[in-house]
């Protein structure tokens, strides 16, 4: 059997992985094995207990954040990224509905980068980033959430606000990472609201979309 180029220098990462995760364990060890020395000082010197205790707390805690991290990436933040992913790209998503105000389009498109931009390291680029999004928003429904009787007639008791949006996700680095999926959710609002006061007012309509921006942010990045 022949052997590319590639093929050693995927056997080249495969062994610096491993050797990576080995260093991480052995140093977890080290800082545990130190962290343990300090307590049993502390309990045996009174006076300077309350330092050492704090010591052994530190080594404890970098222990465990060496623990998790290796030679990869972890963020206490939930996100879970490659460390080859650097950028990320989000094309404009399209209000494709008859439905909704006039700058759902930008709006979206603009709270879904800044919501990426604000809680990971991630460089925005115009296009092709390590991480691409592209998408529609396919659905934007007003319609009555529940219904009620009053002097016996019906009449809504309140009505709900449903927004979809079709997200196609591309992982660069991490094909088997890559989707594409309908992210739906909605808010209710008094009866007294229409969907031209629902309109008219964008924190009403961002509401919804931000629970919609947070999902598509936990399955891209956060692989929940």
């Amino acid at each position: 059997m022949t052997w590319s180029k590639f093929d050693s220098l995927a056997v080249s990462c495969q062994l610096l992985a491993v050797s990576c995760q080995l260093l991480a364990f052995s140093f977890w060890g080290f800082l545990r094995k130190r962290a343990i020395s300090y307590q049993l000082v502390a309990i045996s010197f009174g006076g300077v207990g309350g330092f050492l205790r704090k010591r052994a707390i530190s080594y404890q805690l970098v222990a465990i954040s060496s623990l998790l991290s290796g030679c990869g990436v972890y963020s206490f933040s939930g996100t879970n990224i490659d460390p080859a992913v650097r950028t990320f790209s989000i094309a404009t998503i399209q209000n494709n509905t008859p439905q909704g105000p006039a700058y759902l389009t930008q709006r979206f498109t603009e709270d879904l980068k800044d919501y990426f931009q604000q809680n990971t390291k991630l460089k925005i680029v115009p296009r092709d980033g390590d991480l691409q999004f592209e998408g529609s928003i396919v659905a934007f429904d007003f319609a009555p959430a529940s219904i009620q009787q009053v002097d016996g007639v019906d009449q809504a008791g309140s009505n709900r606000l449903t927004i979809q949006v079709r997200v196609r996700f591309t992982n660069t680095k991490d094909d088997k990472q890559s989707f594409e999926q309908i992210f739906q959710n909605f808010d209710d609002f008094p009866a007294s609201r229409n969907i031209a006061t629902i309109n008219s007012d964008p924190n009403a309509v961002r509401t919804t979309t931000t629970k919609i921006i947070t999902d598509i942010f936990n399955k891209s990045v956060a692989n929940w």
